[in-house]
């Protein structure tokens, strides 16, 4: 009986080469066994074969030196028949063939799921796939197989497997043929990804395993990876539709069941900004039995993958922000359509506007997430004011800011840091700090006080009307009734007349008298020569004012609220659908919105409709004038010698004009060393340089007793 002096050389099957480096799954061990010990026999064999052609390194190398590549792939026939004698008589190449040839761990029915054994299990991957994934998972957790992988690939550089390398150690190198194409199981799950810019199926692709998805092969169960966030559940909306919620909790379970179907599930989830998108797609999915997750905001858009396939291996539901799909290339900003499209996953997508799902494709029914209701937000501004003293304001509060949860709590957590109880011009600044209506509105500082209107009693009452109705407005929603029927929304108001009449200061006195921020509207931001730009941009407008209490100011209105027109082609009706969004956004702004205008009858009558204030703003008369001219003189300055009466009555100007005419006077008398004086030379040449401005005839007779100074003025001209 022949002993054979290997039996009892006992080793343990090598995982990797660095010791130590095994992971948890039995699988895995047993075929990142089976790579390592047929790349080291591999190498024995090149260590002979580099022998035989004579191109040996120095003695006591550690692997044998590189050759010319196609010399290497004419000798994998030369040297045939050397190499199989090779394994079968030198004493480490038999060693290594009988580790080798060792069978594989049975199958446990119980594998824990995205371990390389249920991977196994529920892709059905036959021994040539696991050997292929094994490979490609080795230099993903063991640190030393790079330079073992080049060499075996004759390639200093090469240090990553490929299909190629496989093959090659394989023992039947057809199977590889037979298995592996671009709609392979394990690229279309991404547990396996070649390097940027080459094929799938190239045979000298590098393949790898993201790490991601390797700690999952070898670690699954573990905690999760800090690439990956689990997301909270929250409470379900009461008036949250039923039976979407039951179609999208059936998916949820089924492709978290199995894990075999071949079909992504998108599921849109919209509600408004600061609305919990991801806390409600996580509470539909708990009601399937699913944990719902979020990559990281510190995770690269680039390996979306593979945090996708780590939420399918751990069985989750994802949730994805609409924009971490968005095309940055695009004019349009479409979506584009999620990696790995043959995965059993659901991914929730959230947006809070169902046009940024432009582009996703085919998805589920959308889970609408309504907003706040009012009596929702009082009992969150109770909860995080509880303080008694405050309990008149927060109604106010809670109408004036339509904020989510989240934001109103953020509120409570920077007036809790008071160390006292707030006061109510606290309350509302603090609300405010987080309102930005970017480049398509600018602040205006109010400088005007209501007591500085120059206007008829008429249109005084008006405007105080306007203020009251805010003040009411409350009140009138919540406890008369009418938010229901109104939609809760806000006031709008025109302001119509020639240039200079007031309106501009008008709103300003209106918004100081509130206490309210005003915003002028950039129309060279909002409108845009691109078809459905202008939409988008008073979208954002709006959406972003109405989460709190602003006033909205539209100069030169008509610009916006035209007439809409005959169709006589594709421009004028993407124009007319324009105005008609445009309208009905109106319609359901919440704020104050005052719209001025030089031409009112340019403004569309369906427009005009939906106003709750129209006051028009006349030329002042002589007694309006009167109050003007002595209101726009700057304190300190001597006037003694300007004839305000003659003026008043002679001159028919608007409070603009009459503005700019002692400003103008102003910046011509005051020489170095002057006297801040003003005399009634200054002021009627400045009055004829506006009239000259404005292109408007006077004659020297309007001037009265005034009229020599006009005439030298036009003699030196």
């Amino acid at each position: 009986m022949t002993t054979d002096p290997l039996a009892a050389f006992k080793l343990p099957d090598p995982v990797a080469f660095l010791p130590g480096v095994r992971g948890q799954d039995a699988l895995a061990q047993y075929w990142l066994s089976q790579v390592t010990l047929r790349l080291r026999r591999e190498v024995c064999w090149l260590w002979r074969e580099r022998s035989l052609q004579g191109v040996i390194g120095e003695e006591g190398a550690a692997l044998p030196p590189s050759v010319d590549r196609a010399l290497d792939a004419l000798d994998l026939l030369r040297y045939e028949r050397e190499k199989s004698l090779f394994f079968a008589q030198d004493v480490t190449a038999r060693y290594l063939s009988g580790r080798i040839a060792m069978a594989a761990p049975p199958g446990a029915g119980d594998a824990v799921r995205g371990s390389f054994g249920w991977v196994a299990q529920h892709l059905r991957l036959a021994p040539v796939e696991c050997f292929v994934l094994a490979l490609a998972l080795l230099p993903s957790i063991d640190s030393a197989a790079g330079p073992v992988i080049s060499s075996c690939q004759n390639d200093s550089v090469r240090n990553g497997p490929s299909l190629a390398l496989a093959q090659r150690l394989w023992d039947e190198p057809d199977e590889l043929l037979c298995c592996f194409d671009p709609a392979h199981a394990l690229l279309r799950h991404g547990l396996l990804t070649p390097l940027p810019g080459t094929a799938l199926y190239d045979w000298q692709a590098t393949l790898s395993v993201p790490s991601l998805v390797a700690r999952e092969l070898l670690f699954a169960g573990a905690e999760l990876p800090p690439a990956l966030e689990a997301i909270m559940p929250a409470l379900l909306p009461q008036d949250l539709d039923a039976a979407t919620v039951a179609r999208v909790c059936a998916v949820v379970a089924s492709l978290a069941g199995d894990g075999r179907s071949d079909s992504l599930q998108l599921v849109p989830v919209i509600g408004p900004p600061g609305a919990p998108l991801a806390e409600v797609a996580a509470a539909c999915a708990e009601r399937a039995g699913v944990v719902t997750v979020q990559p990281s905001p510190a995770l690269p858009r680039e390996h979306l993958a593979q945090a996708m396939c780590a939420a399918w291996l751990r069985g989750c539901a994802l949730y994805l922000p609409a924009a971490i799909l968005a095309d940055s290339g695009a004019h349009d900003a479409r979506l584009t359509t999620p990696p790995l499209p043959g995965l059993a996953l659901t991914i929730f997508v959230g947006a809070h506007d169902r046009a940024e799902l432009r582009g996703l494709g085919p998805a589920l029914p959308t889970i609408q997430v309504p907003p706040l209701s009012y009596a929702q937000r009082l009992d969150c501004w109770q909860q995080q004011l509880p303080d008694a003293a405050l309990a008149p304001v927060l109604p106010e509060l809670a109408r004036r800011f339509r904020y989510e949860q989240a934001a109103i709590a953020r509120v409570g957590a920077e007036l809790a840091t008071l160390g006292r109880s707030p006061r109510p011009a606290e309350l509302f600044t603090a609300a405010r700090a987080d309102l930005d209506l970017g480049t398509l509105a600018q602040a205006v500082m109010p400088r005007f006080a209501l007591s500085e209107l120059m206007l008829p009693p008429a249109q005084a009452l008006q405007v105080d009307e306007i203020i009251a109705a805010m003040h009411n407005l409350t009140r009138v929603h919540y406890d008369w009734g009418t938010a229901r029927a109104w939609n809760e929304g806000g006031l709008a108001a025109l302001f119509a007349g020639p240039p200079g009449t007031g309106k501009t200061m008008a709103a300003e006195a209106i918004a100081a008298e509130l206490a309210l921020p005003l915003y002028r509207i950039d129309l060279s931001q909002v409108v845009n020569k691109y078809i459905g730009e202008t939409e988008k941009n008073l979208r954002r407008l709006f959406d972003a004012a109405d989460s709190a209490d602003v006033i909205l100011f539209f100069d030169e209105a008509d610009a916006l609220f035209g007439k809409r027109t005959e169709v006589k082609d594709a421009h004028d009706r993407y124009a007319n659908l324009e105005i008609s969004y445009l309208l009905e956004r109106m319609e359901r702004f919440k704020g104050l919105a005052i719209l001025a205008t030089n031409r009112r009858k340019d403004l569309d009558e369906a427009f005009l409709r939906r106003l709750r204030f129209v006051v028009e703003f006349p030329l002042p008369g002589p007694a309006e004038r009167l109050r003007i001219w002595h209101s726009v003189i700057p304190t300190g300055v001597d006037t003694s010698d300007v004839d305000f009466e003659f003026l008043a009555q002679r001159f028919a100007l608007a409070g603009g004009h009459i503005r700019g005419i002692v400003f103008h006077a102003c910046l011509q008398s005051a020489a170095d060393g002057a006297p801040r004086r003003l005399g009634m030379a200054a002021v009627v040449q400045a009055l004829q340089r506006e009239y000259d401005k404005l292109d408007r005839a006077n004659s020297l007779d309007q001037f009265g007793p005034y009229a020599e100074l006009v005439a030298t003025r036009r003699t030196k001209r």
